[in-house]
């Protein structure tokens, strides 16, 4: 059923959103100010109870999935279709990493679901919503990468290199689809407090956590609400004639 409410005002106003992982952390940092700035939000998330909690909280709609799944993804699309009939914005926000230790002693399993959760969930969606922007005359896809792709750290060899792939996914599949008027774009996060944290760190302590916002210029951890405002202004029209960027979000990690 096609969902009827009224006018929205803000600087997505009219638009429809999906953000995937937006159960929790950044993820619904990015669903929360979509939803304050106008959109019709879905947010998706492997958590039923977690994005239902959101999805109440900022008036949007949930959907379970699991983003390293193609029928998965699949249902979600026409989830997101039989609501609006229309898809305007997709953020590829879900995300996972390894435990934190040498690269030749993470198992085989945990690397298969890190590239299936960081990676292929980007091909599936594509291919689940694409075609659906082509047919509305475009759109925003938002990657979520990381600092991790840019400048990495020991101890997170293959996450690195999982958001290294976002970052040249996202630049090939800007170049692809500008000419269906579909702008690409990537956040380049530094790490929050979101319950990614512990496994970035090794282990959550005081000193840990001291340790790692002494290499952060500004001092403090990127918060889901950086997140929600960068990725406003990306998937908006003032951003119309960015694509393919990564923008740091990241208090001067990289530099």
């Amino acid at each position: 059923m096609t969902e009827t409410r009224a006018p929205r005002r803000g600087r997505l106003a009219g638009k429809t959103a999906i953000v995937t992982g937006g159960g929790s952390g950044f993820g619904a940092g990015i669903a929360s100010k979509f939803a304050a700035e106008g959109a019709s939000v879905m947010v998706a998330d492997i958590d039923a109870e977690s994005a239902a909690a959101v999805a109440a909280e900022i008036g949007g709609r949930a959907q379970t999935v699991d983003v390293a799944d193609g029928e998965s993804m699949a249902g979600l699309a026409r989830a997101a279709l039989a609501a609006w009939d229309r898809m305007d914005i997709l953020v590829n926000n879900a995300g996972i990493t390894h435990r934190r230790g040498p690269l030749e002693e993470v198992d085989e399993d945990a690397f298969d679901r890190v590239f299936a959760v960081n990676c292929k969930s980007v091909y599936l969606a594509a291919r689940a919503l694409v075609p659906a922007m082509k047919a509305t005359g475009g759109g925003a896809i938002l990657n979520m990468a990381s600092t991790a792709g840019i400048s990495p750290r020991t101890g997170l060899n293959w996450y690195n290199a999982s958001k290294g792939w976002m970052i040249t996914a996202t630049k090939t599949m800007a170049v692809e689809l500008a000419e269906a008027g579909i702008r690409v774009n990537a956040l380049a996060p530094v790490a929050g407090d979101t319950p990614l944290l512990p496994q970035f760190l090794g282990e959550d302590t005081p000193q840990m956590r001291a340790k790692f916002l002494a290499t952060i210029p500004l001092g403090r951890f990127s918060t889901p609400a950086d997140m929600g405002n960068a990725a406003v202004f990306l998937c908006s029209d003032e951003a119309s004639m960015i694509t393919g960027a990564v923008l740091e979000v990241d208090g001067g990690r990289c530099i």
